[in-house]
């Protein structure tokens, strides 16, 4: 079986112990839980791969207390600096 490139092989039965993993908290006020938060995104009919325009839901997730978007997911979804939830 190949493997994408760059991606190592998938090892069966790996166990991971999640108590190890680091907790992700927010930027802005230290909060460790999120919630799930859509920035939509129009796409016009000229852009489109069907010609037909379409809204595309891009997830993120928005801390639970500050609505703070960490900054990554800002820059991978090529929103910006719009970082609250309003």
């Amino acid at each position: 079986m190949s493997h994408p490139k760059g991606m190592p092989p998938r090892q069966e039965g790996l166990q991971v112990d999640i108590s190890k993993a680091e907790t992700i908290v927010c930027e802005n006020c230290g909060n460790a839980s999120f919630i799930q938060a859509y920035f939509l995104k129009r796409i016009s009919a000229v852009m489109s791969p069907t010609g037909k325009e379409a809204i595309v839901p891009m997830q993120v997730f928005s801390c639970g207390n500050c609505g703070t978007i960490p900054q990554n997911m800002l820059e991978q979804s090529g929103v910006g600096q719009e970082s609250k939830i309003q």
